[in-house]
Protein backbone atom coordinates (compact mmCIF):
# COMPACT_ATOMS: atom_id res chain seq x y z
CA UNK A 1 0.00 0.00 0.00
CA UNK A 2 1.17 3.64 -0.60
CA UNK A 3 2.26 5.38 2.33
CA UNK A 4 0.61 8.64 3.26
CA UNK A 5 3.11 10.93 1.93
CA UNK A 6 3.51 8.87 -0.92
CA UNK A 7 0.27 10.03 -2.49
CA UNK A 8 0.28 13.43 -2.38
CA UNK A 9 3.94 13.33 -3.67
CA UNK A 10 2.24 11.20 -6.75
CA UNK A 11 -0.09 14.08 -7.35
CA UNK A 12 2.45 16.71 -7.58
CA UNK A 13 4.14 14.68 -9.43
CA UNK A 14 1.50 14.78 -11.98
CA UNK A 15 0.27 18.54 -11.35
CA UNK A 16 4.00 19.06 -12.93
CA UNK A 17 3.75 16.94 -15.63
CA UNK A 18 0.07 18.69 -16.63
CA UNK A 19 1.50 21.45 -15.87
CA UNK A 20 4.65 21.39 -18.44
CA UNK A 21 1.94 20.21 -21.11
CA UNK A 22 -0.15 23.26 -20.39
CA UNK A 23 2.71 25.61 -20.81
CA UNK A 24 3.57 24.36 -23.79
CA UNK A 25 0.30 25.05 -25.06
CA UNK A 26 -0.01 28.48 -23.00
CA UNK A 27 3.13 29.43 -25.31
CA UNK A 28 0.94 29.07 -27.96
CA UNK A 29 -1.93 31.58 -26.24
CA UNK A 30 1.14 33.89 -25.43
CA UNK A 31 2.20 34.46 -29.73
CA UNK A 32 -1.16 33.78 -30.95
CA UNK A 33 -3.73 35.62 -28.80
CA UNK A 34 -2.91 39.26 -29.66
CA UNK A 35 -2.61 38.25 -33.17
CA UNK A 36 -5.74 36.87 -33.31
CA UNK A 37 -7.28 39.89 -31.61
CA UNK A 38 -5.60 42.14 -34.17
CA UNK A 39 -6.83 40.27 -36.92
CA UNK A 40 -9.90 40.92 -35.69
CA UNK A 41 -9.57 44.38 -35.43
CA UNK A 42 -8.66 44.53 -38.99
CA UNK A 43 -11.35 42.65 -40.17
CA UNK A 44 -13.81 45.07 -38.60
CA UNK A 45 -12.36 47.91 -39.91
CA UNK A 46 -11.96 46.10 -43.39
CA UNK A 47 -16.20 45.55 -43.11
CA UNK A 48 -16.57 49.31 -41.95
CA UNK A 49 -14.54 49.97 -44.89
CA UNK A 50 -16.70 47.96 -47.49
CA UNK A 51 -19.44 49.23 -46.52
CA UNK A 52 -18.69 52.27 -48.16
CA UNK A 53 -17.06 50.34 -51.21
CA UNK A 54 -19.07 49.66 -54.50
CA UNK A 55 -21.66 47.00 -54.31
CA UNK A 56 -20.90 43.25 -54.59
CA UNK A 57 -17.40 44.09 -53.07
CA UNK A 58 -16.18 42.25 -50.16
CA UNK A 59 -12.82 42.24 -48.10
CA UNK A 60 -10.25 40.30 -49.14
CA UNK A 61 -10.49 36.86 -46.97
CA UNK A 62 -8.29 36.11 -44.36
CA UNK A 63 -6.13 33.11 -43.56
CA UNK A 64 -8.04 30.98 -40.61
CA UNK A 65 -5.81 31.76 -37.57
CA UNK A 66 -6.67 30.41 -33.66
CA UNK A 67 -5.61 28.80 -31.33
CA UNK A 68 -5.52 25.60 -33.22
CA UNK A 69 -4.66 26.23 -36.81
CA UNK A 70 -2.43 26.42 -38.37
CA UNK A 71 -0.18 23.89 -36.83
CA UNK A 72 2.77 25.18 -34.71
CA UNK A 73 5.71 26.03 -37.53
CA UNK A 74 9.39 27.17 -36.82
CA UNK A 75 9.22 30.92 -37.76
CA UNK A 76 12.34 30.79 -40.19
CA UNK A 77 12.07 27.91 -42.26
CA UNK A 78 7.87 27.59 -41.49
CA UNK A 79 9.07 23.85 -41.20
CA UNK A 80 5.84 21.90 -39.13
CA UNK A 81 7.03 21.20 -35.66
CA UNK A 82 6.44 17.36 -35.13
CA UNK A 83 5.04 15.77 -31.72
CA UNK A 84 8.54 14.34 -30.97
CA UNK A 85 9.98 18.22 -31.23
CA UNK A 86 7.22 19.49 -29.30
CA UNK A 87 7.67 17.61 -25.98
CA UNK A 88 8.12 20.59 -23.24
CA UNK A 89 11.55 21.62 -22.12
CA UNK A 90 12.95 17.89 -23.46
CA UNK A 91 12.76 19.00 -27.05
CA UNK A 92 14.06 22.28 -26.64
CA UNK A 93 17.41 20.23 -24.94
CA UNK A 94 17.75 17.33 -27.62
CA UNK A 95 16.99 20.06 -30.06
CA UNK A 96 20.15 22.10 -28.51
CA UNK A 97 17.63 25.04 -28.79
CA UNK A 98 17.63 25.47 -32.50
CA UNK A 99 15.38 24.35 -35.43
CA UNK A 100 15.44 20.65 -36.42
CA UNK A 101 15.45 21.94 -39.87
CA UNK A 102 17.08 25.14 -40.55
CA UNK A 103 19.09 25.51 -37.12
CA UNK A 104 17.85 28.90 -36.02
CA UNK A 105 17.94 29.31 -32.27
CA UNK A 106 14.68 28.78 -30.56
CA UNK A 107 13.96 31.75 -27.83
CA UNK A 108 14.76 29.98 -24.43
CA UNK A 109 11.46 31.38 -23.35
CA UNK A 110 9.60 28.41 -24.75
CA UNK A 111 11.10 25.89 -22.06
CA UNK A 112 11.24 28.72 -19.54
CA UNK A 113 7.29 28.90 -19.68
CA UNK A 114 6.73 25.42 -19.74
CA UNK A 115 9.31 25.07 -16.88
CA UNK A 116 7.83 27.80 -14.57
CA UNK A 117 4.03 26.71 -15.12
CA UNK A 118 4.78 23.15 -14.48
CA UNK A 119 6.78 23.70 -11.11
CA UNK A 120 4.14 26.15 -9.75
CA UNK A 121 1.05 24.09 -10.62
CA UNK A 122 3.15 21.19 -8.83
CA UNK A 123 3.51 23.88 -5.65
CA UNK A 124 -0.65 24.77 -6.22
CA UNK A 125 -0.90 21.04 -5.52
CA UNK A 126 1.34 20.40 -2.51
CA UNK A 127 -0.75 23.64 -0.85
CA UNK A 128 -4.19 22.57 -1.29
CA UNK A 129 -3.76 19.13 -2.35
CA UNK A 130 -5.94 17.47 -5.08
CA UNK A 131 -9.14 19.32 -3.91
CA UNK A 132 -11.19 21.53 -5.58
CA UNK A 133 -9.14 24.73 -3.97
CA UNK A 134 -6.28 23.07 -5.98
CA UNK A 135 -7.73 22.79 -9.13
CA UNK A 136 -8.73 26.14 -9.40
CA UNK A 137 -5.62 27.79 -8.06
CA UNK A 138 -4.01 25.55 -11.23
CA UNK A 139 -6.66 27.37 -13.45
CA UNK A 140 -6.08 31.01 -11.45
CA UNK A 141 -1.75 30.24 -12.13
CA UNK A 142 -2.07 29.59 -15.83
CA UNK A 143 -3.98 32.92 -16.22
CA UNK A 144 -1.19 34.50 -14.79
CA UNK A 145 1.83 33.34 -16.35
CA UNK A 146 -0.68 34.09 -19.97
CA UNK A 147 -1.46 37.76 -19.04
CA UNK A 148 2.37 37.62 -17.48
CA UNK A 149 3.92 37.52 -20.75
CA UNK A 150 1.42 38.76 -23.38
CA UNK A 151 0.99 42.23 -21.57
CA UNK A 152 4.98 42.22 -21.58
CA UNK A 153 5.29 41.56 -25.51
CA UNK A 154 2.44 43.65 -25.82
CA UNK A 155 0.93 45.73 -23.35
CA UNK A 156 -2.00 43.85 -23.63
CA UNK A 157 -3.87 42.21 -21.13
CA UNK A 158 -6.92 40.56 -23.20
CA UNK A 159 -10.58 40.76 -22.30
CA UNK A 160 -10.67 36.89 -23.39
CA UNK A 161 -8.73 35.90 -20.04
CA UNK A 162 -9.47 38.82 -17.57
CA UNK A 163 -13.12 38.07 -18.15
CA UNK A 164 -13.46 35.07 -17.92
CA UNK A 165 -11.14 35.12 -14.98
CA UNK A 166 -12.98 37.37 -13.05
CA UNK A 167 -16.38 35.27 -13.42
CA UNK A 168 -14.49 32.11 -12.69
CA UNK A 169 -13.58 33.88 -9.77
CA UNK A 170 -16.43 34.47 -8.18
CA UNK A 171 -18.39 31.32 -9.45
CA UNK A 172 -15.25 29.27 -7.57
CA UNK A 173 -16.49 31.12 -4.06
CA UNK A 174 -19.68 30.08 -4.79
CA UNK A 175 -18.81 26.94 -2.45
CA UNK A 176 -16.07 29.67 -0.53
CA UNK A 177 -12.79 27.88 -2.43
CA UNK A 178 -11.31 30.71 -1.46
CA UNK A 179 -13.03 32.98 0.21
CA UNK A 180 -16.58 33.80 0.88
CA UNK A 181 -19.15 34.93 -1.91
CA UNK A 182 -19.67 38.33 -0.64
CA UNK A 183 -15.57 39.22 0.21
CA UNK A 184 -15.43 37.84 -3.42
CA UNK A 185 -18.03 40.11 -5.21
CA UNK A 186 -16.63 43.13 -2.96
CA UNK A 187 -13.08 42.22 -4.01
CA UNK A 188 -13.47 42.38 -7.58
CA UNK A 189 -15.30 45.92 -7.32
CA UNK A 190 -12.94 46.98 -5.38
CA UNK A 191 -10.05 45.67 -7.31
CA UNK A 192 -11.45 47.35 -10.43
CA UNK A 193 -12.59 50.89 -8.57
CA UNK A 194 -8.98 51.05 -6.89
CA UNK A 195 -7.15 50.68 -9.84
CA UNK A 196 -9.81 52.95 -12.11
CA UNK A 197 -9.26 55.99 -9.32
CA UNK A 198 -5.73 55.58 -9.62
CA UNK A 199 -5.83 56.30 -13.32
CA UNK A 200 -8.23 59.05 -13.73
CA UNK A 201 -6.43 61.20 -10.45
CA UNK A 202 -3.06 60.51 -12.59
CA UNK A 203 -4.65 62.03 -15.76
CA UNK A 204 -5.92 64.92 -14.54
CA UNK A 205 -2.98 65.79 -12.65
CA UNK A 206 -0.07 64.71 -15.56
CA UNK A 207 -2.93 64.85 -18.54
CA UNK A 208 -1.30 61.14 -19.60
CA UNK A 209 -2.60 57.65 -18.94
CA UNK A 210 -0.46 56.06 -16.43
CA UNK A 211 -2.34 52.41 -16.98
CA UNK A 212 -4.50 50.74 -19.46
CA UNK A 213 -8.06 49.42 -18.62
CA UNK A 214 -6.94 45.87 -18.70
CA UNK A 215 -4.95 46.28 -15.30
CA UNK A 216 -8.25 47.30 -13.85
CA UNK A 217 -10.23 44.20 -14.69
CA UNK A 218 -6.99 41.95 -13.66
CA UNK A 219 -7.02 43.18 -10.52
CA UNK A 220 -11.02 43.20 -10.38
CA UNK A 221 -10.47 39.46 -11.43
CA UNK A 222 -7.72 38.93 -8.49
CA UNK A 223 -10.50 40.27 -5.92
CA UNK A 224 -13.07 37.87 -7.11
CA UNK A 225 -10.61 34.77 -6.14
CA UNK A 226 -9.08 36.01 -3.34
CA UNK A 227 -11.52 38.20 -1.68
CA UNK A 228 -11.42 42.45 -0.68
CA UNK A 229 -8.99 41.31 2.30
CA UNK A 230 -6.02 40.08 0.03
CA UNK A 231 -6.09 43.54 -2.37
CA UNK A 232 -3.88 45.78 0.35
CA UNK A 233 -1.02 42.85 -0.12
CA UNK A 234 -1.81 42.45 -3.84
CA UNK A 235 -1.08 46.18 -4.49
CA UNK A 236 1.98 46.35 -2.45
CA UNK A 237 3.13 43.04 -3.13
CA UNK A 238 3.02 44.43 -6.79
CA UNK A 239 4.74 47.68 -5.84
CA UNK A 240 7.65 46.05 -4.62
CA UNK A 241 7.84 42.96 -7.19
CA UNK A 242 7.67 46.13 -9.92
CA UNK A 243 10.50 48.10 -7.90
CA UNK A 244 12.60 44.71 -7.95
CA UNK A 245 12.13 44.45 -11.30
CA UNK A 246 11.59 47.50 -12.37
CA UNK A 247 15.08 49.37 -10.95
CA UNK A 248 17.34 47.09 -12.46
CA UNK A 249 15.87 47.02 -15.57
CA UNK A 250 16.19 50.98 -15.79
CA UNK A 251 19.91 50.75 -14.45
CA UNK A 252 21.49 47.78 -16.31
CA UNK A 253 19.18 47.07 -19.09
CA UNK A 254 19.15 51.33 -19.79
CA UNK A 255 15.08 51.22 -19.54
CA UNK A 256 14.55 55.08 -19.95
CA UNK A 257 11.60 56.67 -17.35
CA UNK A 258 10.03 57.48 -20.69
CA UNK A 259 9.66 53.92 -21.50
CA UNK A 260 6.53 52.43 -20.65
CA UNK A 261 6.08 49.45 -18.42
CA UNK A 262 3.86 47.20 -18.34
CA UNK A 263 1.71 47.02 -14.55
CA UNK A 264 0.21 44.12 -15.37
CA UNK A 265 2.98 41.00 -14.75
CA UNK A 266 3.62 42.36 -11.23
CA UNK A 267 0.04 42.55 -10.51
CA UNK A 268 0.24 39.14 -11.61
CA UNK A 269 3.14 37.84 -9.57
CA UNK A 270 1.73 39.47 -6.29
CA UNK A 271 -1.61 37.32 -7.23
CA UNK A 272 0.01 34.35 -7.38
CA UNK A 273 2.35 35.02 -3.86
CA UNK A 274 -1.16 36.14 -2.37
CA UNK A 275 -3.21 33.24 -3.32
CA UNK A 276 -0.57 30.71 -2.20
CA UNK A 277 0.96 32.37 0.96
CA UNK A 278 -1.05 35.41 1.42
CA UNK A 279 -3.34 34.41 4.63
CA UNK A 280 -0.01 33.24 5.78
CA UNK A 281 1.84 36.82 4.88
CA UNK A 282 -0.90 38.73 6.45
CA UNK A 283 -0.92 36.97 9.90
CA UNK A 284 2.91 37.88 10.55
CA UNK A 285 2.06 41.18 9.29
CA UNK A 286 -0.52 41.26 11.65
CA UNK A 287 1.89 39.93 14.52
CA UNK A 288 4.24 42.68 14.25
CA UNK A 289 1.36 45.04 15.94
Amino acid sequence: MLSALAVPLIAVALAVLFGLAVGSFLNVVIHRLPKMMERQWQTECAELNAGGSPAGTSPAPVERYNLLVPRSRCPSCAQPISALQNIPVVSYLALGGKCANCKTRISPRYPMVELITGLLAGYAIWRFGATLAGVSALLFVFAMIALTFIDLDTFYLPDDITLPLLWAGLLFNVAGTHTDLTSAVIGAAAGYLALWSVYWLFKLLTGKEGMGYGDFKLLAGIGAWLGWQMLPLVILLSSVVGAVIGIPMMVFARHGRETPIPFGPYLAIAGVIALLHGQAINRQYLNLF
